[in-house]
């Protein structure tokens, strides 16, 4: 196998690190409660996605 000749320096390997970065993740309003809920999900609040009633929620918690 082949070996580096040289160690990689610290600030090299940053240089190349500096494109992996964490993203903020997508927030949208819920069309049923308004609450914020992330894309793709049903809302926590109400149970809704899509406009339709996925999970039955209970009115006491």
């Amino acid at each position: 196998m082949a070996h580096p000749k040289r160690k990689i320096s610290k600030q090299r390997t940053r240089k190349r690190r500096t494109h992996y970065k964490a993203e903020a993740p997508n927030v949208i309003n819920c069309a049923n409660c308004g609450s914020p809920t992330l894309y793709h999900r049903v809302c926590p609040e109400c149970g809704h996605y899509k406009g339709q009633l996925a999970i039955e929620k209970d009115s006491l918690s």
